[in-house]
């Protein structure tokens, strides 16, 4: 059974940086892009970042172009997020989601969800 799970979620200020986690199971990296998305409060949730199966391409949301950086590791079935000088707009529930064949920006697209971590940039 293909699953996801995200972790690293927390409170950080302003300027600060979190790396969350995408542990996957039950598939191997290199058969699944894998996209990060986030869901604020009131909010349609968003992608933010997406890596192809096999780590050749990338792409991120200019919101978070510069300040963010995926990868993966496919001996560990993890992908990462890293998050650099972090706002309070980056505030969200962020979730990783896996789909077939190639990266894409909306979240209709893919096909497995995690159930989020919940990043909070205040001071």
């Amino acid at each position: 059974q293909l699953q996801l799970v995200e972790s690293g979620g927390g409170l950080v200020q302003p300027g600060g940086s979190l790396r969350l986690s995408c542990a996957a199971s039950g598939f191997t990296l290199d058969s699944y892009p894998i996209g990060w998305f986030r869901q604020a409060p009131g909010k349609e949730r968003e992608g933010v970042s997406c890596i192809s199966s096999r780590g050749s391409n990338t792409n991120y949301a200019d919101p978070v172009k510069g300040r963010f950086t995926i990868s993966g590791d496919n001996a560990k079935k993890t992908v990462y997020l890293q998050m650099n000088s972090l706002k309070p707009e980056d505030t969200a529930v962020y979730y990783c989601a896996a789909r077939y064949a190639y990266c894409s920006a909306y979240a209709r697209n893919y096909n497995y969800w995690g159930k989020g971590t919940l990043v909070t940039v205040s001071s």
